[in-house]
């Protein structure tokens, strides 16, 4: 089994995401309670113990607030809900609003989502340039919760911790 799942701090606030074993083992030595197993076990010759899916810390632990948070392709997409900002098809790329070669930057608002299409059209051209719209004003986000949806999966036993987070960290 190679499963995930959810640590929670004490106050049930999402931390990170870990492999299920490593879950597993903060429960074992009593670091942290199983709040949702997956249904399947793991199993040694004399006991068998559910595959965590979200663990509660037993202690609350301190997290220091970090500065700036890293863009990347994945970040990107996770940020836009994988849909194109202009016209809210499936997305592909990633458009520099202010195109690099006119002065614009690698930020968080500057880059958004685009599908093939409309990246192709807008070319190296300004906003004010083309027919397009932004669909939403592209931001940094303001937490690194939201993070954990761009890894992967968020199992529905994940979304009572996740999506408030997320919310407020995006400005949804």
């Amino acid at each position: 089994m190679s499963g995930r799942a959810l640590v929670l701090n004490a106050t049930y606030e999402p931390l990170c995401v870990v492999s299920a074993r490593r879950a597993l083992i903060l429960v074992l030595d009593e670091r942290a309670e199983l709040v949702h197993g997956t249904g399947r076990e793991y199993r040694s010759a004399r006991a068998s113990f559910p595959e965590p899916s979200v663990v509660r810390l037993s202690q609350y632990v301190r997290v220091p607030r970090q500065g700036r948070i890293a863009i990347s392709r994945r970040s990107v997409f996770a940020r836009d809900g994988h849909h194109c900002q202009y016209c809210g098809a499936a997305a592909e790329n990633i458009d520099h609003v202010v195109p690099r070669s006119r002065g614009g930057t690698h930020t968080w608002d500057n880059v958004v989502a685009a599908c093939r299409r409309c990246n192709a059209a807008k070319e190296d051209r300004l906003l004010e340039e083309t027919p397009f719209v932004l669909r939403r004003k592209p931001v940094a986000p303001r937490s690194r919760v939201w993070l954990l949806v761009a890894s992967g999966e968020v199992r529905a036993e994940w979304a009572a911790y996740v999506a408030p987070v997320l919310e407020r960290a995006v400005g949804l």
